[in-house]
């Protein structure tokens, strides 16, 4: 079944989801989170650090510069940036304390600080024009992707940029049927493996219907644009289904 217009996307997806984003995902991140990368790995087939690379390769990044990580989960992209540029100033938010605990204690064992806020990301709570880089990973089909991206672009520095990575929908039918068939099997066989509690396997169907009411990688470049951002690229792997877009806070004239 073809998702909706992108027009009435984001409508679609509240209506779908709204009663899981607010009632049950709190349970699947506190399930998930002692083994969440681990469970990320399995599922990658082995290549999940290869992925971070790749999104990390794409961070342009200065010394002492400010970047949030939205839905910043184990704080992966945090300490990936740390190892590269010891001198940023990183701040991590989430709305799962489970998951930020796994995030702050993986931080302190590597001897990096990462400054933690527990909240909801659709209503950040930073200043106007705050951050210099501001990443998102994984996460953003959990989430009311306009509004989320607006608050982004409104903490961004004007010239600031954003990065992005997810799991997307393929454009080609083919591709989407046999990653969705993979997925199916994927997750129940990774749930195993790590032992997975009941509101993991209970989202099982979920996270599948999520991906088959996401965006492609062209269409979610043309909701940035839509938005504001401008310098919106993006690089895909496996015939889209999954994406690193980069895209920028317009420089003040």
């Amino acid at each position: 079944m073809a998702p909706p217009p992108m027009a009435s996307r984001e409508a679609v997806r509240e209506q779908r989801f709204s009663n899981v984003w607010s009632n049950d995902l709190n349970d699947v991140f506190a399930d998930v989170a002692p083994y969440y990368d681990r469970a990320n790995n399995i599922a990658a087939l082995g290549m999940f650090g290869r992925f971070l690379r790749r999104f990390m390769q794409l961070v342009d990044l200065k010394p002492k510069q400010k970047v949030l990580d939205v839905c910043a989960g184990t704080n992966a992209i945090g300490i990936a940036l740390l190892k590269r540029e010891p001198t940023l100033d990183v701040h991590a938010m989430d709305r799962s304390v489970a998951m930020q605990t796994v995030g702050q204690q993986r931080a302190t064992a590597q001897g990096f600080k990462i400054k933690s806020t527990i909240g909801d990301v659709h209503k950040l709570p930073f200043p106007d024009n705050h951050f210099d880089v501001v990443t998102l990973q994984f996460a953003s089909r959990h989430l009311r992707v306009r509004e989320v991206f607006t608050e982004i672009l409104r903490v961004l520095k004007p010239g600031g940029h954003f990065h992005h990575s997810d799991m997307l929908r393929p454009r080609n039918i083919i591709v989407k049927k046999l990653y969705h068939t993979y997925l199916r099997g994927c997750l129940g066989l990774t749930g195993l493996i790590v032992g997975s509690g009941p509101a993991a396997f209970k989202a099982k169907q979920y996270f599948l219907d999520a991906l088959e009411l996401f965006y492609t990688a062209e269409e979610l470049s043309i909701l940035l644009g839509e938005l504001g951002y401008v310098e919106v690229t993006v690089d895909t792997v496996f015939y889209g289904m999954l994406g690193f877009h980069r895209a920028a806070k317009p420089a003040k004239s």
